[in-house]
């Protein structure tokens, strides 16, 4: 398995580039930028690419509704070449809260849409006069929905791959069957390892029976938190939050995702109390009913033995990636993790 990082999309560049640096030299393979609604994940990629020489990078994830379909595709294409083809695209539908409270942009149709991005994006990687006739995207308009000079353009620069790859981050079954078909890599959250075959097993299956040959397998990145030591244990009640603020806050009742997947791991009464006290205010009240045995069983926090047993059950589950979260102080203790997770792999 390869070992990934997310970066603190909350902190500045120039700090967060140097311990990626130190963090590439410790054996980090892939690090992620997320884009929530902090400065942009594409300045932030472009930093990072001028200071790393091996290490992967990846969008973690850029959301379908805030750039249209050629711009991703640009962009894409643009953080590749100054990487020298590090790159990967992540996608995402992101959910409501960022899209239409921050960018002001209706949320619809998240499957429609992935599709045609990606579809589109593939195209202008190849360098195609760029034409899609989709249900969402239309390119170029056709002469009664502009000004009728508009006409099939291809990209200007030779992008240095033709096929970039591409991950997209899905929950949902329909989603997740969309992923397994037309993606390189499939990112989930609070992966189970033990549940996860239950939970996204026929969805793969489907979608990988559509699946390309040239894709090759698919990759599956998963987001543990991670701590290592012999007294750890404590530190997942600082994970309990988290979880807390997705299960219960991240959508209305019978909108959220998380809420519905922590459902499908058993944990459905216990959701469904973290929404109800989530909801009226009592965000501590609700960190305390995330079930203690959901927060061991998606995250490596433990022994060397524990964590090293965890990892064989990822492993089994089909990971690929390990997108760790490091629970460390420093820079320094967030490096010597990631080297004592190398060599527990």
């Amino acid at each position: 398995m390869r070992i990934g990082l997310a970066i603190n999309y909350a902190g500045g560049f120039k700090d967060v580039a140097a311990e990626v640096a130190d963090l590439e030299r410790a054996g980090l393979d892939i690090v992620f930028v997320p884009e929530a609604y902090s400065f942009d994940a594409v300045s932030a990629l472009g930093y990072l690419a001028a200071v790393t020489e091996r290490v992967q990078l990846a969008s973690g994830i850029l959301q379908l509704y805030t750039r249209t379909p050629t711009l991703t595709a640009m962009t894409a294409a643009g953080l590749d070449y100054v990487s020298d083809g590090r790159f990967t695209l992540g996608l995402g539908a992101s959910g409501p809260q960022v899209i239409e409270g921050f960018h002001g942009v209706p949320y619809d149709a998240p499957i429609a849409r992935t599709r045609e991005v990606i579809e589109i994006c593939r195209q202008v990687w190849r360098r195609e006069n760029l034409h899609h006739q989709g249900t969402y995207y239309t390119i170029p308009l056709p002469a009664d929905r502009g000004t009728g000079l508009g006409k099939p353009l291809k990209l200007i620069n030779h992008p240095v791959r033709e096929r970039i790859p591409i991950l997209v981050a899905a929950l949902g079954p329909k989603n997740v069957e969309l992923a397994a078909e037309i993606a390189e890599g499939w990112q989930p959250i609070f992966y189970l390892p033990e549940k996860a075959r239950e939970v996204w097993g026929q969805a793969l299956a489907a979608g990988q029976a559509k699946r390309d040959p040239a894709l090759g397998r698919l990759d599956v990145y998963a987001g543990p938190v991670l701590a290592i030591g012999e007294n750890v244990e404590p530190l997942r009640e600082l994970v309990k939050p988290h979880l807390a603020l997705y299960i219960g806050g991240m959508g209305a009742q019978g909108k959220n995702f998380y809420h519905a997947l922590a459902t499908k791991y058993g944990y459905g009464p216990q959701a469904d109390r973290i929404q109800e006290l989530y909801l009226a205010g009592d965000k501590q009240g609700a960190a305390t009913v995330v079930p203690d045995e959901l927060v061991r069983n998606v995250n490596l926090i433990g022994t060397p033995t524990f964590v090293k047993e965890r990892l064989a059950a990822f492993r089994e589950a089909g990971v690929t990636t390990l997108n760790v979260v490091p629970l460390a102080g420093t820079p320094a203790e967030r490096v010597k993790l990631i080297e004592r997770l190398r060599e527990l792999l």
